[in-house]
């Protein structure tokens, strides 16, 4: 049980820290927050879904080609919408409002193309369950888990070793250098929207066969890793994998030991706790000034 438990717990962290480090990245490019991450997860899997079961391609396909299509979705949000509003001289409230917006219209077009039932993916893999240790683990978890080791290490790359990955961070930290260097700010910005859109999408694929796809699947989902950025520091990219990561762990120790009902009710009253004690995060990450 504590093997199924350990897959469970990090498998569930490595979503949340995937989800909420696109929080972050926004934040830390662009010092704006967004609300529609759990959507774009939710998108995602109806992406992958529609190319998988209705369009018949391979898996990987089917995931690549929804992760091309979530970092264009996120890219065009931020280069017309909010751009568009920055230019305007709005202020970041109106910004969160936009992103509130987006989630709405994503919802009802989910709605309008897929209906609201609950879709199931065929099976990815002829075996059920796979022997780890002498014990039973579902193949899909440990394909989310793998995804998400994956995405983790090759973003962790991207931004620290390629020269546009250190451009976008060259550009979190100063704009006005950056641009003086010939960074194109604007393109690394919209970049940082489209990775966090690509990551959301992507990782919706990945969990849609393990929950089903369905039109809230992103609301709680978004919820808990917008927590787990918190806990991690807000804008520290990997504050957000071990904030998810724990937030992951606590809730799978809450729901084996204690109780599934109150599972979130626990998970969030902990969030609280840590924010009173740490309210930097555990990678005491400041706070963005206007």
């Amino acid at each position: 049980m504590l093997v199924q438990l350990m897959i469970g717990a990090l498998m569930i962290g490595s979503v949340y820290g995937l989800v909420g480090l696109g929080y972050g990245m926004i934040y830390k490019a662009s010092g704006l927050m967004t609300l529609a991450q759990g959507d774009m997860l939710m998108i995602g899997a109806f992406l992958g879904l529609t190319f998988y079961k209705y369009l018949h391609l391979p898996f990987v396909v089917s995931l690549v080609f929804t992760m091309i299509i979530m970092f264009s979705l996120g890219l065009f949000i931020e280069r017309v919408l909010v751009t568009t509003l920055l230019e305007r001289g709005a202020q970041t409230v109106y910004i969160i409002l936009c992103t509130i917006s987006v989630a709405m219209v994503l919802q009802n077009i989910a709605m309008f193309a897929w209906g609201t039932n609950v879709k199931q993916f065929p099976p990815l893999f002829k075996k059920t369950t796979v022997d780890i240790f002498g014990y039973s683990v579902v193949p899909e978890n440990l394909l989310a888990l793998g995804v998400g080791i994956f995405c983790m290490l090759a973003l962790h790359f991207f931004m620290t070793k390629s020269k546009f990955g250190t451009s976008m961070r060259a550009a979190a930290q100063d704009e006005l250098a950056a641009s003086s260097l010939g960074i194109n700010v604007p393109l690394t910005k919209g970049a940082s929207w489209g990775i966090a859109s690509m990551l959301a999408g992507g990782i919706g694929v990945v969990v849609g066969p393990i929950f089903g796809v369905y039109l809230s699947m992103g609301a709680l989902i978004g919820q808990k890793a917008f927590a787990g950025a918190v806990v991690g520091g807000y804008g520290n990219m990997y504050g957000a994998i071990v904030g998810g990561i724990f937030f992951g762990f606590i809730e799978t120790l809450i729901s084996a030991f204690v109780t599934v009902t109150y599972k979130d009710f626990i998970s969030f009253a902990v969030l609280i706790i840590v924010m009173i004690i740490m309210p930097t995060g555990l990678f005491k990450e400041q706070v963005m000034d206007d």
